[in-house]
């Protein structure tokens, strides 16, 4: 399973999913984000997941933004 999290390294909700992650046990890369919202990258997550802000993760190739919106898919992903 390939997962990054599109991040700000001091954003409580994008900590909030990485506490998550780890207490799951799941790898996962970090890409942090720049915080111009005009940053193409940016712009393709907001187009990938509907979300304009962080976090967002990429699970193998599916994008999901807000961090409950993560904790609840990571959730599924233990059951």
């Amino acid at each position: 399973m390939n997962i990054t999290l599109y991040q700000f390294e001091d954003c409580p909700y994008c900590a909030k999913v990485r506490r998550e992650l780890d207490r799951i046990g799941l790898k996962y890369t970090k890409a942090e984000m720049v915080r111009d919202r005009n940053d193409p990258t940016r712009k393709l997550l907001l187009e990938k997941s509907g979300v304009p802000t962080v976090p967002v993760i990429e699970i193998d190739g599916k994008f999901i933004g807000d961090s409950s919106a993560i904790i609840a898919y990571l959730h599924g992903l233990e059951h």
